[in-house]
C-alpha cells in the first residue's frame, strides 16, 4: 500500500512525538547508573528505580540543564517556573504505577525549527520540551509448544528521558523524516543525548491524520509506535495516509487508536483506542519541588550553546567559499565539522576545497567501510596528520591515488605519511633522466599504440601514459610523464 500518492483532496497532517534520552552519568531521581544498555539484566537498580514504597526521588539537575539547552536550541522560551508530575497508568514496565513527568508546565514550550524539502524551508514549531523518566524494559519469550512469558529489566527504569513535541505542521511522510533528522543532528552537536534511534535512545511516536484540502480543523488523530528507523517512519506515514484516505473515499470512520508499525509487513496494525491527558490523572508530584529559572540561570545556559549546524554551515559556505554540498555534508555531523576545522588550523596552508574533498572522500569512504566514526578514525589519523598528507600531495611529491594509498596505510597503522612514503619508497619521479628512459621503453614496447598516435587516435596517448605509470608502480609525475611521452613521439 506504500509510495502511493493520497487524493489532491485530502491534505495529511502529522505531528511528532520524539523521546530522547539524555547522556547523564546517572538516572533521572537517583543515583544508578544509567549505562545499562551492555549491562546484565537489573544490575543498575536500586530502591527508587525499582518503585520501592517509601523512597524519594531526587531531581538530576544535569538533566535539567541539558533539557534548557535543547529547548533553547530549538528557539524555545524557557519557562519560569516549572514542576513535575504523576502521569497514572498500568503497564508491567512502570515500576511505580506512574510515571514522574511534566504536564502543564513544561521547561521549555513554542519553539521552532526549519526544514528543507525540495528546495523549499518549511518552519515546524515545537509545542513543548519536557522532562520525564524512561520506564523497565519488557523481554518477551516464546516457550515451544507452551505458553509464552515475559521478563522485566529494570536496568533502564528512570533513565532521563526528554521528550519534545512538535505543532501539527507537517504535510509529508518526508518533512517528518527531514525533521526527524534535523532534530537528531541538533541533539547530537548539543551533547545532550546519542540519539541513536536504532538503540533505542531516539524514539518517535507519530500523530497522522488527514483532512479535507483548505480546511484547518482536525480529523482523530491515530499514534503510530514501533518505529525505529527514519525510513520506518517514512514508510509507516505513508501507508497510514494512503489507508485513511480510503476509508474517507469508503465513508469509513477512522477512529482515534494507537497503532503498530510492523516492518516486516509494511503495515500498521491496531493495538488500543488513543488516550486522552484526563485518562492519565496527572497532579503534581508531591516529593519534588518546583523548579525556578531566574535570567541568570537561563543566560549561563545559553552561553553553554555551541555552534548548531545551520549557523556552522553557513559560515562554511561564507569564510571557507565551500559549495552548499559539501557544506552540508562536513556539519552534518559535529565531530565531523571539528575535524574538518582540525585541518585547517595544522598550519599547513591546506586549501578548505583539498580539505573538504579529503574528509567528505577518502576518510569518509575509510569510515564506511569499517563503520568506524570520526573519532576513532581521529584517534589514528589526527587532523595534522592528515593536513601533512594533503600537503604532501599538493607539492607533487607523490600522486592523488598514491596518497590514497598512503591514507589507508596512516588508518592501518597510525603511522604519518612521510614515514609510511619513505619506508614503502612511495616518493613520486620526476627526475627528468629516469623518465626519459621508462618513456623509451614504453614507446618500444608498444608499437601499435605508437601507430595509433601518429595516425591522429590521440587516445593512445593516454594508454602510453597509463604504460608509464604501471612500469612505475605508480611513483611517475602523470603530468610530465606525459610531456615526456609527449616528446619522444614526435621526436620519432
Amino acid at each position: 500500500m506504500t509510495n502511493a500518492t493520497i487524493p489532491s483532496k485530502y491534505e495529511t497532517v502529522i505531528g511528532l512525538e520524539v523521546h530522547a534520552q539524555l547522556a547523564t552519568e546517572s538516572k533521572m531521581y537517583c543515583r544508578c547508573a544509567s549505562d545499562y544498555a551492555d549491562a546484565p539484566p537489573n544490575t543498575r537498580v536500586c530502591p527508587v528505580c525499582l518503585g520501592l514504597p517509601g523512597v524519594l526521588p531526587v531531581i538530576n539537575k544535569k538533566a535539567v540543564e541539558f533539557t534548557m539547552m535543547t529547548a533553547l536550541a530549538l528557539n524555545c522560551t524557557i519557562a519560569p517556573h516549572s514542576k513535575f508530575d504523576r502521569k497514572n497508568y498500568a503497564y508491567p514496565d512502570l515500576m511505580k504505577g506512574y510515571q514522574i513527568s511534566q504536564y502543564d508546565e513544561p521547561i521549555g514550550r513554542q519553539g521552532w525549527i526549519d526544514i528543507t524539502v525540495d528546495g523549499k524551508v518549511r518552519r515546524i514549531g515545537i509545542t513543548r520540551v519536557h522532562l520525564e523518566e524512561d520506564v523497565a524494559k519488557l523481554v518477551h519469550r516464546d516457550e515451544p509448544g507452551g505458553p509464552g512469558y515475559s521478563l522485566v529489566d529494570v536496568n533502564r527504569s528512570g533513565v532521563p528521558l526528554m521528550e519534545i513535541v512538535s505543532e501539527p505542521d507537517m504535510r509529508t511522510p518526508e518533512e517528518a523524516r527531514q525533521y526527524l533528522m534535523k532534530l537528531r543532528t541538533i541533539l547530537r552537536y548539543l551533547g545532550v543525548s546519542v540519539a541513536n534511534m536504532e538503540e533505542g535512545s531516539f524514539r518517535c511516536d507519530a500523530n497522522i491524520s488527514l483532512r479535507p484540502t483548505g480546511e484547518t480543523g482536525f480529523n482523530p488523530k491515530v499514534e503510530v509506535k514501533n518505529m525505529n528507523s527514519f525510513r520506518a517512519v517514512f514508510r509507516a506515514l505513508e501507508y497510514e495516509e494512503v489507508r485513511q484516505a480510503k476509508d474517507y473515499d469508503n465513508h469509513v470512520r477512522v477512529p482515534q487508536e494507537t497503532r503498530g508499525w510492523q516492518d516486516e509487513k509494511g503495515v500498521t496494525v491496531s493495538q488500543r483506542s488513543k488516550e486522552f491527558a484526563h485518562d492519565y490523572r496527572y497532579f503534581p508530584e508531591p516529593d519534588l519541588p518546583p523548579l525556578q529559572f531566574d535570567d541568570r540561570w537561563i543566560a549561563e545556559i545559553r552561553a553553554k550553546l555551541p555552534e548548531l549546524p545551520e549557523v556552522r554551515q553557513a559560515r562554511f559556505t561564507r569564510d571557507y567559499e565551500l559549495s552548499e554540498y559539501d557544506a552540508t555534508l562536513l556539519t552534518a555531523a559535529r565531530d565531523t565539522a571539528d575535524y574538518f576545522e582540525g585541518v585547517l588550523s595544522a598550519d599547513l596552508k591546506v586549501s578548505a576545497k583539498e580539505a573538504a574533498n579529503w574528509v567528505n572522500g577518502e576518510v569518509t569512504r575509510i569510515m564506511n567501510a569499517v563503520n568506524a566514526g570520526i573519532d576513532a578514525f581521529a584517534a589514528r589519523v589526527p587532523a595534522s596528520a592528515l593536513a601533512q598528507l594533503i600537503t604532501i600531495t599538493s607539492k607533487g611529491a607523490i600522486n592523488t591515488a598514491t596518497a590514497k594509498t598512503v591514507l589507508e596505510e596512516m588508518w592501518q597503522t597510525g603511522k604519518a605519511a612521510d614515514a609510511i612514503i619513505a619506508e614503502k619508497g612511495l616518493a613520486q619521479i620526476s627526475d627528468d633522466s629516469a623518465l626519459r628512459e621508462m618513456a623509451a621503453k614504453i614507446i618500444g614496447d608498444n608499437p601499435a599504440a605508437v601507430a595509433d598516435f601518429k595516425a591522429g587516435k590521440e587516445q593512445s596517448l593516454k594508454f602510453l601514459v597509463g604504460q608509464m605509470m604501471k612500469l612505475s608502480k605508480g611513483r611517475a609525475n602523470p603530468a610530465v610523464a606525459s610531456d615526456i611521452i609527449l616528446q619522444k613521439l614526435k621526436e620519432g
